[in-house]
């Protein structure tokens, strides 16, 4: 087969690469810029240019052609736009859970997509194809590190064209296989942060696109002022560090982005945090929706923690999700992901949270 290989310069998408070429496919590897340095060199250095020569040494040990190709314009307007947009509202994006629709395996495909037969990346994720050429995406078996959470907004059509190497592999297998071949990444440390900042501060990120809109802390319950702040866009739920306020450890606990007000609380676990209902919208299902009140497993954010959850059709566009125990960290802006058994139906944007004793109507 003739692959185009998505490297990013960590260990994983080396091994995935390495066993492509053993396989004896027809490998070009790519290296897709999406950082905005040009438009944020000013906040702090991009860490680019140490991933590209990673890229490049492991390349040239496989002996495979490399194409580095710029996407800043396409995750400026896709992603980055979108994750302002979220900010704005009040809420706390994910912007990686686009990255992989909108760039990695959409942008890239639209230019690219038509001289391979597969677009193949590092991700810890499985795709099985049935007997009617339906591509369904299905969990790693390190449940550590699957990363079907991440995937979970694909397209059927990107699906069927993507391929997960190292997806049947444990991070410590993979860890085994780049010391054998000796390759560049083997002992290089796993990546962290939001994939397009690098080691850019978000806060300074943020303020750059939004502008300081200083406000008041105000404390959950008792409505006292104990601070101000540079705007509520720069705080998410359940956030304790960069507070800086008297008298804490403080939690965020809600906020109000009209009246420009971020509450906070002494103890978050404690102060009615704990929610069992949410509705979702913008629903991706990358085979079908699934049935009305049909019960399945729900991930609320990355990791190995999910709920098992009933979800029924609230309105066309959205649904409303009842999860088995409650959770006290269901942030408006992220996403819930949908699973039957160890299969990945889809996912879609938290837009509000309640608790199922209260009908809709204190939704917040």
């Amino acid at each position: 087969m003739r692959i185009a290989m998505l490297l990013s310069g960590g260990v994983d998408s080396s091994v995935a690469l390495a066993r492509l070429v053993e396989q004896r496919h027809e490998v070009t590897a790519f290296y897709l810029k999406i950082w905005l340095e040009d438009e944020l060199s000013f906040l702090g250095s991009c860490p680019w240019e140490e991933d590209l020569s990673y890229v490049r040494a492991v390349c040239k040990q496989l002996n495979v052609p490399l194409t580095v190709v710029s996407f800043q314009r396409e995750y400026h307007e896709r992603v980055v736009a979108n994750m302002i947009e979220q900010l704005r509202r009040g809420r706390t994006p994910n912007p990686d859970m686009l990255c992989n629709r909108e760039v990695k395996f959409g942008a890239f495909l639209d230019r690219y997509g038509r001289k391979f037969d597969a677009v193949a990346s590092g991700h810890y994720a499985q795709v099985q194809t049935d007997e009617h050429g339906v591509a369904h995406l299905r969990c790693a078996p390190d449940p550590v590190k699957d990363q079907t959470y991440f995937l979970a907004m694909m397209t059927q059509a990107q699906l069927r064209q993507a391929m997960f190497p190292i997806g049947d592999m444990d991070k410590a297998q993979v860890r085994v296989e780049a010391a054998k071949r000796n390759l560049p990444t083997a002992t290089r440390k796993d990546s962290q942060g939001i994939c397009f900042l690098g080691k850019i501060s978000f806060r300074e990120f943020v303020l750059r696109h939004c502008g300081e809109r200083p406000g008041a802390v105000v404390e959950y319950g008792t409505q006292r002022v104990i601070g101000t702040h540079r705007g509520y866009y720069l705080y998410t739920i359940g956030q304790r560090k960069g507070l800086n306020l008297p008298g804490g450890p403080w939690y965020v606990c809600n906020k109000d982005a009209e009246r420009n007000i971020v509450y906070v609380a002494h103890g978050f676990a404690q102060h009615d945090q704990w929610r069992d209902t949410l509705i979702v919208e913008g629903c991706n299902w990358i085979v079908e929706p699934p049935h009305s009140g049909e019960m399945l497993r729900v991930k609320l954010r990355h990791g190995t923690v999910s709920y098992g959850a009933r979800i029924t059709s609230d309105t066309d566009a959205s649904y409303r999700v009842v999860l088995e125990k409650k959770d006290q960290g269901i942030t408006p802006g992220q996403y819930a992901v949908f699973y039957r058994g160890n299969e990945c139906l889809g996912g879609g944007i938290i837009s509000e949270r309640t608790h199922k004793d209260d009908g809709m109507g204190t939704m917040y």
